[in-house]
């Protein structure tokens, strides 16, 4: 009788040592158990049943497994649908507010630019403000000089004291307003920088959404062959998480608003700002430019007045000159008829003395006796007379020279004050020129 043996029966077969191989041979030569046909019937229904039953299980799972796949399919489909609409609605709402940051920037930008040269204006006019400031102070010091009656508070230097007043009170007045030109240029900087950020933030958003709307079921699956450019699909670790920096959609939106509001705040601020500005220039201008002329004004009437009051003067000295000059023959002829009648005098004594001479009864007061006293008596009271009047003359001379001295250094202190007001202090107020800026 032949045996056939598998491989691990012959490796089991080669392990059995002489003394058990006699026993396992029995055993396997020994018939096998007998069973009931019944038993045989049973067994062949159950074979069936278990084979239904397993049957109706796998079809039931394969329909529920259909059932499930096309579930979950159109669930995949209609969920990624809804959330491509939802990154369309998402790139639009971004696009809005970018489009809204964008304006919001153009607007600060050019009214930045428009309140730098309102800047520049007010420098200019602050600096044209020190020389008319500085020639104002030098007049001042200038008018000191002048001397004698000359040196008096007129209305030149009360215009130029006000002149000095106003243009301090317009250089506080303009350092004050670029002190906030500079001030409104940086909170527009300020509000520029934030917008700047904001939209910064929108782009880089706007092209991962834009990057994300690319991406499809049949986007290739991310390998080393791709470049960073390239879209490509993968598994991502810790993907889903809602921790960390991430605020609410309210939270996104009162911050792109606040930007907005408070760039437009700082425009609006910048506006009035400019309006002032205008105005503060405008008005600056046309009051240095009106002082400026009160001024001039005033000196050229001054100037007047006092050429006015030095010609009376050397009109004045010129009939005391001529006076004088009356008075010096005046007194010359004085002198002259006085001397002339010191021959009279002697003419008369000398006949008296002689007279006296005469002897006995001839020695008697005649006509001629009586005359000859009487002469001398009227000679020598004229002479008297002569010599007081030319004491008179002589004092009103002496008055005339005083006069004329006078006269002279007064006309001097005259020149000097022309000199100073026509020279030194108009032609230097020539160069004063009132800019509007």
């Amino acid at each position: 009788m032949l045996f056939l043996f598998s491989g691990s029966t012959c490796q089991e077969l080669t392990c059995i040592t002489s003394r058990s191989f006699p026993k396992t041979m029995a055993r396997m030569l020994q018939a096998p158990p007998k069973f009931h046909p019944s038993e045989w019937d049973t067994a062949n229904k159950m074979q069936r049943a278990t084979t239904e039953s397993q049957k109706s299980r796998s079809e039931h799972v394969t329909a529920e497994s259909q059932r499930l796949l096309n579930e979950i399919e159109k669930t995949t489909q209609k969920t990624q649908s809804d959330v491509n609409k939802k990154i369309e609605q998402r790139q639009e709402e971004i696009k809005f507010w970018k489009q809204e940051l964008d304006n919001k920037l153009e607007q600060i930008v050019n009214e930045t630019e428009v309140l730098l040269t309102l800047k520049t204006r007010l420098e200019k006019s602050l600096e044209s403000c020190k020389e008319p400031l500085i020639i104002a102070k030098k007049c001042l010091l200038n008018r000191q000089r002048r001397t004698g009656i000359d040196l008096v508070h007129d209305e030149v230097e009360q215009e130029l004291v006000k002149e000095a007043e106003v243009l301090q009170e317009v250089i506080a007045l303009l350092g004050h307003t670029l002190e906030q030109t500079n001030e409104q240029i940086r909170l527009n900087r300020s509000a520029k920088y934030n917008l700047e950020m904001d939209l910064k933030d929108k782009f880089t958003a706007l092209m991962i959404d834009d990057y994300c709307a690319s991406l499809t079921n049949n986007t290739p699956i991310y390998c080393a062959s791709l470049t960073n450019n390239t879209p490509h699909i993968g598994y991502a670790v810790n993907a889903v998480k809602t921790e960390g920096n991430f605020v609410s959609l309210e939270d996104w939106i009162d911050f792109s608003n606040i930007n907005v509001e408070k760039a437009d705040k700082q425009r609006n601020n910048s506006l009035a700002l400019r309006v002032l500005i205008d105005g503060i220039l405008s008005q600056t201008a046309n009051d240095m430019r009106r002082q400026c002329e009160m001024v001039n004004a005033a000196f050229r009437n001054r100037v007047k007045e006092v050429k006015d009051a030095k010609r009376k003067l050397e009109m004045l000295l010129a009939m005391v000159m001529d006076e004088t000059a009356s008075q010096e023959k005046n007194i010359a002829a004085l002198k002259k008829a006085i001397a002339d009648k010191e021959g009279p005098v002697k003419v008369a004594q000398t006949r008296l003395e002689a007279r006296n001479h005469r002897p006995n009864v001839e020695l008697c007061y005649d006509t001629v006796q009586y005359r000859l006293i009487s002469e001398v008596q009227e000679i020598t009271k004229n002479i008297q007379r002569l010599k007081d009047t030319l004491g008179q003359a002589e004092t009103e001379l002496k008055g005339l020279n005083r006069r004329q001295l006078s006269l002279k250094e007064e006309i001097q202190v005259k020149e000097n004050t022309l000199y100073i007001d026509e020279v030194l202090c108009m032609r230097m107020r020539e160069s004063v020129y009132i800019n509007s800026f």
